[in-house]
Parts: structure tokens; sequence; C-alpha cells
């Protein structure tokens, strides 16, 4: 048979959701643990520097002993690096024909531009959502 052929069944296009839905499926295994991991030392570090921010806003600390702004750079700086680190470390780049694995600045730089709205969303939620519902 020929391309073009009446009896063809006609090629059903995706939709954009559709298509978005299997990429998150189908989502390489390196690049899935690289994003696990900032997301693993975000929530940690999240859930720490919450309780300390619930510590300084409930008086357990006293005031001149405020260190959140400090902190929370330190968090920021921390989740990068590991995302830098990790995907450096578990998503390694493809060799073509040859069999060694190869490794370049290009994918640290991508897992730490990666880890930026890991950090911020794991804030997010910790302290819009968590956080009220701790304090009541």
């Amino acid at each position: 048979m020929s391309a073009g052929t009446s009896s063809d069944p006609p090629i059903r296009r995706r939709g954009y959701v559709e298509v978005r839905w299997r990429q998150f499926r189908n989502a390489p295994r390196p690049v899935v643990r690289a994003v696990a991991t900032s997301l693993a030392v975000a929530v940690v570090l999240g859930i720490a520097y919450l309780a300390y921010d619930i510590a300084v806003t409930t008086g357990r600390i006293a005031p001149g002993e405020d260190l959140r702004a400090a902190l929370l750079v330190a968090y920021v700086a921390i989740v990068l690096a590991a995302g830098a680190i990790g995907t450096y470390l578990l998503v390694l780049q493809p060799t073509g024909a040859g069999g060694r694995a190869r490794r370049s600045a290009w994918s640290a730089a991508l897992g730490m531009f990666a880890a930026i709205p890991v950090a911020y969303l794991v804030l997010v939620v910790l302290l819009q959502v968590v956080r009220p519902v701790l304090l009541g």
C-alpha cells in the first residue's frame, strides 16, 4: 500500500493536554530521580524552616534572634545546589555510538534551574497552607 490511499485510517491529532499527560507519564527515570532529589531536600529543609518560623512567631525564640531571612537564603542556596549536584550525578548525557557516559556543567545548570520552582512551590505550600493550619 502506498501512503495516502483512501483505505488508510485518518491519523488522530493529540490535544495539548493529552500530549503533556503522556510526557508526564513517560518521563525518563534519571530526570525523575534528579527532580525527586531536589524535592526531598526542599521538603526536609522547608519543614525545618517552618518549625523555626513558628517558633519565632509564637515567641519561643527571642526577637533579636530572628534569622528567618538568612535561613531563607540558605534554604534556597542548598536546594539549588542539591538540584545541580543531583542532576549532574544522576542524568547522563546521551553518548551516541560510544559506551561511555558523559557529564557536563550543562547538566548541573539544568538541575539548578529546575530546582528553582521546586524550592518556591515547597515554601508556598508550607508557609501559605500548612502554617495557617498549624497555628489555627
